[in-house]
């Protein structure tokens, strides 16, 4: 396991295209400036062991040289040992609705985008909990297994999108029996599903049925909603250029709504409550003080621990490449030259 100390440092890696672009016109100058001066035959004659190869050598050096040293700055430290810990917390499952509908923009800046944040939120204030992710829309699919990750939960997180999954629809239902496969702990007594929506349910009436077991194998369905209920269209857009508007088959413009009535009874019959996602901070503190209201159950974690520097590898390895690069100079290696490598001597 590698952790970064200092990533801010990465930023002075945007030194390293712009050396390369100057050395690039340095060369045009240069190659110009010659040709104005002498033809290219009499200038190999007045210099005959200037290297057009060490010009190139010196700059790769430098370069590594620069991003050693910038890897240096940044310290990478690797884990050394795996050790199990003891946590407390509940097991939490965040089912995040990634269907087209999701892509209207009656919340800014789209129901998906304010989706992802509002789960990246609620894990911000977590402690010691566990988390998995699902991604569904016409089914669904498992995004990230139950973890204490939560460093990896945000990466899959932001990965998601409404172009993941080719079959499109919104079945909550599978969502809900995919997450019940997620509690791998018998002795949790909290297990907790979020269902992060704009309501579409395309599962004709399943769903409700679906909540009932899950409620049965002691999962509580919580649900957030995301969207307005006056609607607004789904935008059709390429490169993030709108282009058009979604339309049925009838040709009419689809307006997509958030459907709060099959949200709350989902939640009501799943022993949780619906929530309001209009409001971010809000939304999330009300979640946080339902997660601290319920009982946190002791589990075993493992985790890399005994994290060691490992800085100054890269800082010698940039130092002793600039050492290098101040010896190479610009005319040819004379052992180099004997070897012949290019057939650059003519037989008398």
């Amino acid at each position: 396991m590698i952790q970064l100390d200092e990533k801010i440092y990465f930023y002075l890696l945007a030194i390293i295209p712009v050396m390369v672009i100057l050395f690039v016109l340095l060369q045009f100058w240069k190659k110009r400036s010659q040709k104005k001066f002498a033809h290219l035959p009499l200038l190999k004659r007045l210099a005959p062991d200037k290297s057009n190869f060490k010009s190139s050598l010196k700059l790769i050096l430098l370069l590594l040289g620069i991003s050693f040293l910038v890897i240096g700055l940044v310290n990478p430290k690797i884990g050394t040992s795996l050790e199990t810990v003891k946590r407390e917390g509940v097991d939490i499952v965040f089912a995040v609705d990634v269907s087209k509908s999701m892509l209207a923009e009656d919340i800014a800046p789209n129901r998906i985008e304010k989706a992802k944040r509002l789960v990246s939120e609620i894990i911000n204030q977590l402690a010691s909990d566990r988390i998995g992710i699902i991604a569904y829309a016409g089914q669904a699919f498992p995004q990230l297994p139950i973890t204490t990750d939560y460093g990896a939960a945000k990466m899959f997180l932001q990965s998601m999108n409404t172009d993941m999954l080719t079959s499109q629809g919104t079945a909550i239902d599978q969502a809900i029996e995919l997450a019940t496969t997620y509690y791998d702990d018998e002795d949790q007594t909290n297990r907790v599903l979020f269902i992060i929506s704009d309501g579409e349910d395309h599962s004709e009436g399943a769903t409700l049925k679906v909540v009932e077991d899950a409620t049965e194998a002691g999962i509580k369905v919580f649900t957030v909603g995301v969207g307005k209920t006056k609607g607004a269209p789904i935008p059709i857009k390429r490169n993030g250029v709108l282009e058009s508007l979604k339309k049925d088959s009838q040709g009419e413009v689809v307006i997509t709504k958030l459907n709060e009535t099959v949200l709350m009874d989902i939640a009501s019959d799943g022993n949780g409550v619906y929530i309001d996602g209009s409001n971010t901070e809000e939304a999330v503190e009300f979640i946080k003080e339902q997660l601290n209201q319920m009982d946190k159950t002791e589990f075993e974690a493992k985790q890399f621990a005994e994290y060691k520097d490992q800085f100054q590898w890269f800082l010698a390895g940039g130092f002793l490449l600039l050492f290098l690069d101040i010896f190479v100079l610009d005319r040819k290696t004379k052992w180099l030259r004997k070897l012949n490598l290019f057939n650059e001597k003519r037989p008398a």
